[in-house]
């Protein structure tokens, strides 16, 4: 079977808005996932025959391919895509990224947002390429440090900086909705290279992304 067969683009158009929504799935993978959670709502004691569920374990299965786009992406050569020389040396932050990534542990959703700063070296990138890297990492089975880590380290090899910060707040629905139950907590995470391990130069990013400045 070829590419064109696998692969299966379905596009949502909406009049009014005038945007487009592309999905990318590739239908043999689809047809075995789906299988799998057919097997999986019979194990859990319900009926995927009846007609709330017929279609459920193709819908997972898209929903799971789409949640975990993210191995299909280099993060690196979105950076690079859109680097620009210029003579700018002061920080550049994009904060309040939004972040919907799966828990490696009990694939349970984590929902947040990350802040993140560099301060250029002769190479600026596009802004919204710093976001798109932080979802190609978020679209994985994560755990929020590693997923901190990444997003650093990936900044600071494509653009090689003076210096990247990265500061991740995220609600673990795995501690909301079964273990420990906690409702309201919230984990942070942080990691810094370069000029951002100063403690003047951190201390001046932690308060613009906590400033409200529009």
């Amino acid at each position: 079977m070829n590419d064109e067969k696998l692969i299966h683009e379905m596009i949502e158009e909406n009049s009014l808005e005038g945007y487009k929504k592309i999905d990318k799935y590739n239908y043999d993978t689809i047809d075995k996932l789906a299988s799998h959670y057919y097997e999986i709502l019979k194990l859990i004691g319900e009926d995927p025959d009846r007609e709330g569920l017929r279609d459920t374990p193709v819908r997972v299965a898209k929903s799971m391919q789409f949640l975990t786009h993210g191995y299909d992406l280099d993060p690196k050569e979105i950076l690079l895509s859109a680097r620009f020389k210029e003579d700018y040396r002061q920080m550049v932050i994009v904060k309040d990224i939004e972040i919907y990534s799966l828990c490696e542990h009990h694939m349970i959703p984590f929902i947040g947002k990350a802040h993140v700063a560099y301060i250029p070296n002769g190479y600026i990138t596009g802004l919204s390429k710093i976001a798109r890297v932080v979802d190609a990492y978020a679209r994985r089975l994560q755990v929020q440090e590693r997923l901190t880590t990444q997003i650093r380290d990936c900044i600071q090899e494509a653009l090689n900086p003076l210096g990247v910060a990265v500061v991740i707040e995220a609600k673990h629905l795995c501690m909301a909705m079964r273990g420990v139950q906690k409702q309201n907590s919230v984990t942070t995470t942080s990691d810094f290279t370069g000029a951002f391990t100063r403690k003047e130069t951190r201390e001046e990013f932690v308060h613009l992304i906590g400033s409200k400045l529009s």
